[in-house]
């Protein structure tokens, strides 16, 4: 974590690695460090928001690539997996709902091409399923608006985590 200060002092290639954990999207990583300083951490939100908005479909999928299915834990002790661990705590707390996520999960992938991704922070087990289940109706232009409006949604909250404001 780095003072916003910081944030705008520091080198581009030591930030780098903690803002590509933030979002696996390094056009909006560099676009992100090009745009400092940054006047405020509001400004600093608003400027990761508004270039988030113009996310490619290739960069959506690189940046999905790097998410876990919901219910799964990514693996290692980099910041990335932490984080994804804490977004995600309380998510198939039961078998039943567990195996619930696991078959939609794979029926959205089946549908779609991609795992299910959603801001997973401070909702339950039974919102995320909701929301995979009612997605599934989902056209593929709709489905892909909302994926990259979820993949920002991520990424600022993770960006939170990596300044401290």
């Amino acid at each position: 974590m780095v003072t916003l200060d910081e944030f705008n002092g520091m080198a581009g290639d030591r930030l780098r690695p903690a803002l590509l954990e933030c979002c696996e999207a390094p056009e909006w990583v560099d676009a992100l460090l090009e745009a400092r300083p940054y006047s405020g951490f509001a400004d600093l939100l608003a400027t990761a928001d508004k270039l988030a908005e113009g996310f490619t479909p290739a960069e959506v999928d690189r940046a999905i690539a790097a998410h876990p299915r919901i219910g799964e834990r990514r693996d290692g002790d980099d910041n990335g997996a932490a984080w994804s661990r804490q977004e995600q705590p309380g998510v198939a707390a039961d078998v039943e709902t567990a195996a619930a996520l696991h078959s939609a999960n794979r029926l959205y992938e089946k549908r779609f091409g991609r795992v299910f991704l959603i801001c997973a922070t401070g909702l339950t087990s039974a919102e995320i399923l909701g929301a995979v289940l009612l997605r599934l109706g989902n056209d593929e232009e709709t489905e892909a608006a909302v994926v990259a409006t979820e993949l920002r949604k991520i990424a600022l909250l993770r960006l939170g985590k990596v300044i401290h404001a």
